[in-house]
């Protein structure tokens, strides 16, 4: 076992017993010395084992007294809920999410001091320098690669790459199975033409990705919003009764790993049944995987599609979160409808350029990928707790917060169903903007919740617009309340 796997595991340890209670807020912390002794390791690995708790916020170091723990304000949060099992599940019709989206879009677009809105990490969290060399080195090479007639297919080497990078995911496919698109948006774009028309019903989680209510609307679907729990994912159970209510649903989409925006995770028993319950009703089951690589585990969740044994599951992937945010390169596996999706990506956009698939090919083959991957989640974990630790500090009681395990957006519920749109619009007069939870769903029901985003380093400027964030927020639920009385 490496270091860094051996101290992780050890820190572990140490937090499920802060969490159990076995070690309470105030106690002294095994000394660097006994912790050497305890678990037979070294003074380095000791060191990070405490240092890792510290940076998470569980451990504070006193000046020659050692480590002490400490709970993080945090803790003091009630998680967001459950989602209510009660409520009825109706098609939306998504009239008008365009203009409700682009009309919130339009709003976000003057110049702004913070943006808490956008769903992605800082530009220097990538690896620019790399993927720059790599780029000059492929043109070098391949002078005429901008102006000679791109392959047919996507580039070989991008999906040989591809096909083993998926190994990690419990997938096995052939590079030929591969299809490369235009990032995610235009893999579920394909997938939902491929298996579906104008008119037909698609089962989606509640709340979803808006961009998702988009392209359901601009293709004429409807949407089934299906109840999904910020920790476990889609609601089996709603799905299930959703199948027997309606005879018109022709998919389901899923995000099983840091959904967006609730960011939960999927349990492998959870993937396993979903995987079955859609073979079993012959409904294909669309997966979208844009933030696995995000997941704080040593190991890469195992996807959905890997229980997949009929073809019956469409895995849609993308590097724009994970890699370059500049680069919009996507990728699907297509199951059974290999050769329709095929033929719908070459009528719809043609084949990708060349250039930014060599480049990723290159990189995706390379040990620097995995480190940049190591990097990237630990940076974004110390991120996502210093952001929770300030909305804790800074936001008003009543405040729900549940912090997922990975990714770059949190999801916050306000106190006294508090009208996100009232906050989005305070806060931009500021020049803080946030997601509003209306944006998630063609209902009103996540109207009180913000998405906010973690993937920013945590500066003085930043921690100055979640105080501010949480001022305002107070302040409307001041006039809220002042009015009803």
């Amino acid at each position: 076992m490496d270091t860094q796997t051996l101290y992780k595991r050890l820190a572990q340890h140490y937090l499920h017993a802060i969490k159990s209670g076995a070690l309470g807020a105030g106690d002294r912390m095994p000394s660097v010395r006994k912790l050497m002794a305890l678990h037979e390791v070294s003074l380095s690995t000791a060191l990070q084992l405490c240092r890792h708790l510290e940076t998470q916020g569980w451990l504070e170091a006193r000046p020659r007294s050692g480590y002490f723990v400490r709970h993080p304000k945090r803790v003091q949060l009630v998680p967001v809920a459950e989602p209510a099992s009660g409520t009825p599940i109706d098609p939306a019709q998504y009239v008008g999410i365009h203009e409700r989206v682009s009309a919130i879009i339009a709003q976000g677009q003057r110049p702004v001091k913070v943006n808490l809105a956008r769903a992605t990490g800082a530009p220097d969290l990538y690896p620019e320098t790399e993927l720059r060399n790599l780029a000059i080195r492929i043109l070098r090479n391949k002078p005429n690669l901008l102006t000679k007639a791109i392959a047919p297919g996507g580039n070989k080497e991008l999906k040989n790459a591809l096909a083993k990078r998926a190994l990690d995911y419990g997938i096995s496919a052939a590079p030929d199975e591969v299809i490369v698109t235009y990032g995610c948006i235009e893999a579920l774009n394909l997938a939902l033409r491929a298996v579906a028309q104008a008119g037909d019903v698609i089962a989606v989680e509640s709340p979803t990705f808006y961009g998702l209510l988009q392209v359901l609307e601009s293709l004429g679907m409807k949407a089934l919003e299906i109840p999904t729990s910020p920790h476990t994912g889609i609601s089996i159970e709603a799905l299930e009764l959703a199948m027997q209510t309606y005879d018109n649903i022709k998919a389901v989409v899923v995000v099983p790993h840091l959904q967006n925006p609730l960011g939960s995770i999927m349990p492998d028993a959870h993937k396993q049944r979903l995987v079955a319950l859609c073979e079993q009703q012959h409904l294909p089951l669309i997966e979208d995987d844009s933030y696995g690589a995000l997941v704080n585990d040593d190991l890469p969740p195992t996807a959905a599609k890997h229980w997949d044994t009929t073809g019956n599951v469409i895995y849609c992937a993308s590097l724009h979160k994970i890699l370059a945010p500049g680069l919009r390169v996507g990728w699907m596996l297509a199951g059974r409808w290999h050769a329709r999706i095929n033929m719908l990506k070459y009528a719809q956009t043609r084949y990708n350029e060349e250039l930014s698939q060599l480049v990723v090919a290159e990189f995706l083959q390379s040990s620097a990928y995995d480190r940049h991957l190591r990097r990237l989640r630990a940076t974004l974990s110390l991120q996502r707790e210093r952001t929770a630790e300030a909305i804790a500090a800074y936001f008003p009681p009543g405040t729900r917060l549940s912090v997922p395990n990975g990714g770059v957006s949190i999801w916050v519920e306000m106190p006294n169903q508090l009208s996100s749109k009232e906050v989005f619009e305070a806060a931009l007069e500021q020049g803080i903007l946030v997601s509003p939870g209306l944006l998630y769903s063609n209902s009103n029901r996540f109207n009180h919740f913000l998405r906010l985003n973690c993937g920013m380093h945590f500066t003085t400027e930043l921690d100055d617009a979640l105080r501010s964030l949480g001022n305002i927020i107070q302040s409307l639920v001041q006039q809220q309340r002042s009015a009803a009385a």
